[in-house]
């Protein structure tokens, strides 16, 4: 059974509100115990990890990476059970990156995260930048 348009637009906004307010728990609220999350930058898979528990650690392990984030849904497409956003994220660094950006810098980076549904909870995790 495919969900609603409108329960899938509710779970991700709660999804982003809950990433960018750093609340790890509600974050995973929505997430199917089977979920598969991907980081792709610049064509290459740099995190690929499935488990529930395993993305919460991820989850936890990324929040201290930011003093400050914030996602922003730009333009959103649902087909069937699944939903891609264009997505804006703006970060302030709460330490250095090594070889990269350093504490207090603000990361820009405009890219793609896709969900996939499974039995009313999201089952699939992809962010493009």
């Amino acid at each position: 059974m495919v969900m609603k348009e409108k329960q899938m637009k509710r779970v991700i906004d709660s999804y982003i509100k809950a990433y960018n307010e750093f609340d790890v728990d509600e974050m995973v609220k929505n997430i199917h115990q089977d979920v598969e999350f991907k980081n792709i930058a610049q064509g290459e898979i740099n995190v690929h990890i499935k488990g529930i528990d395993i993305l919460k650690k991820q989850a936890e392990q990324s929040a201290g990476l930011f003093k400050k984030r914030k996602m922003t849904i730009t333009q959103q497409t649902i087909k069937n059970d699944t939903v891609e956003n264009q997505v804006d994220f703006t970060g302030i660094l709460a330490m250095d990156i090594p070889d990269g950006p350093k504490t207090g810098e603000i990361i820009k980076i405009k890219g793609k995260s896709t969900f996939k549904f499974k039995n009313g909870k999201i089952i699939l995790i992809e962010d493009v930048n």
